[in-house]
Parts: structure tokens; C-alpha cells; sequence
């Protein structure tokens, strides 16, 4: 998987849209697996998402256990997209005013220690447990478990046009973006990386970062 990691420095290219795998087998097998990856690890996680629930109302019980947020699907297409809530409650009112401490270049937000993260979201996003309600976006067809992860609606629409390419696909639960640092590879060589993944989808890439993916979560490689 090393060829799927571009240097930092390395330019896109000026070249024709960016064109993904349209094979048939490709598309029917990667569904396949799709459904029934995530139809298992729905029913095999189901006593821990019990328990995550239930520690996010112990600590705000009034507050939702899910957050959803509309995020840019393939062609752009919106779709509402499940997490675990990890925050407080009006956690996006208040990211205006958090705006000048982001510490991703782009239209990308992050901020390593984010006052809105709750304790419990501490937890669950160290170990990526917040996203485990994205296996339901993969039942219904909103996402892939290999893709380019999907931006919010409002970071995507700030994407430049060579950029917005990674939206020729299906998003995923995990990308080239997941087993090479995350929220520490900057925004333009994330987005380089994801139209490198178009170029070269297969059932064998997909299936090397799905087996890389484990690893990265487990050490929390670059998580916050």
C-alpha cells in the first residue's frame, strides 16, 4: 500500500477527470461485501453500542446518543450521516467562535483538544467508536467501507473543482487518509490521496486498507 501514499510535496496532476473503477464485478462484489460486512458488525457490536449509549446519557441525559450531520455523498449528493455523539449539544453553534483555533489548512475543522468533546467522547473517538453508526450509512447505501471520507456539505462546496473529483465515488468508513496519519496529513495531500485511491480502485487496494485500517485504529493513529 505504500504506492497509495503520495509525497507531501507532490503536485496534482493536470490531467483529464479522474476516471474510477466502473467494472461491474468490481461494483457487485464491493457491495457485496458491503452489506454484509456491516449487517455483521451491527449485530456482533450490538452490546457495545448498548453500552456506549448508555454511558453518553449517564453523562448528558439530555442529550441525543446520535449526532447526524449532512455530509457530501458521491456527485455530491447530501445524505444524513449517524456518529455517536462526542460532544456537547450545541456543539456547531459555537464552532464559529472556535473557527480562529482550527488546525487544519483548507476548509477542513479540527482542533486536537476541542473544548465541545465530551469526557465519553474522549473515549469513543480515541478508539473511533464514534463512528460505528456509519456500519447503518453502509447497510443503506450512503457509504462504502472503503471510499473517500465524506466532507460535511459546507467543506465540500469549498472544495476547488480538481478536488471535488473524490466525489466520483462512493464515500467510505476508511481510506488512504485513515492508515497514514488522519488528522495529521494536511488537507490538500488528504484530498490528493483520495483521487490517488480512484485511480487505483480494486477489490485487492480495498482490501489492504481494510486490513491496515485495524492496526491504525488500534494505536489511534492520528485520531482526535
Amino acid at each position: 500500500m505504500q504506492n497509495l501514499v503520495l509525497h507531501p510535496q507532490m503536485e496534482p496532476p493536470h490531467c483529464a477527470p479522474v476516471q474510477p473503477n466502473r467494472r461491474r464485478v468490481y461494483l457487485v462484489v464491493k457491495r457485496l461485501v458491503d452489506v454484509i460486512a456491516s449487517g455483521a458488525a451491527l449485530i456482533i457490536l450490538s452490546p457495545v453500542f448498548l453500552l456506549i449509549a448508555l454511558a453518553i446519557k449517564l453523562e448528558d441525559p439530555g442529550g441525543s446518543v446520535f449526532y447526524t450531520q449532512l455530509r457530501a455523498g458521491k456527485n455530491g449528493v447530501p445524505f444524513r450521516m449517524y456518529k455517536f455523539r462526542s460532544m456537547i449539544v450545541d456543539a456547531d453553534a459555537m464552532k464559529p467562535m472556535l473557527r480562529d483555533q482550527n488546525e487544519m489548512d483548507g476548509p477542513a475543522f479540527k482542533i486536537r483538544d476541542d473544548p465541545r468533546v465530551t469526557k465519553v467522547g474522549k473515549i469513543i473517538r480515541k478508539w473511533s467508536m464514534d463512528e460505528c453508526p456509519q456500519f447503518l450509512n453502509v447497510m443503506l447505501g450512503n457509504l462504502s467501507l472503503v471510499g473517500p471520507r465524506p466532507l460535511p456539505v459546507e467543506e465540500a462546496r469549498a472544495c476547488d473543482a480538481y478536488q471535488r473529483q473524490r466525489e466520483a465515488v462512493k464515500p467510505g468508513l476508511t481510506c488512504t487518509w485513515q492508515i497514514s496519519g488522519r488528522n495529521r496529513v494536511d488537507f490538500k495531500r488528504w484530498m490528493r490521496m483520495d483521487i490517488e485511491y480512484i485511480t487505483k480502485q480494486s477489490l485487492r487496494v480495498d482490501f489492504m486498507i481494510l486490513l491496515k485500517t485495524v492496526p491504525a485504529v488500534f494505536w489511534s493513529k492520528g485520531a482526535s
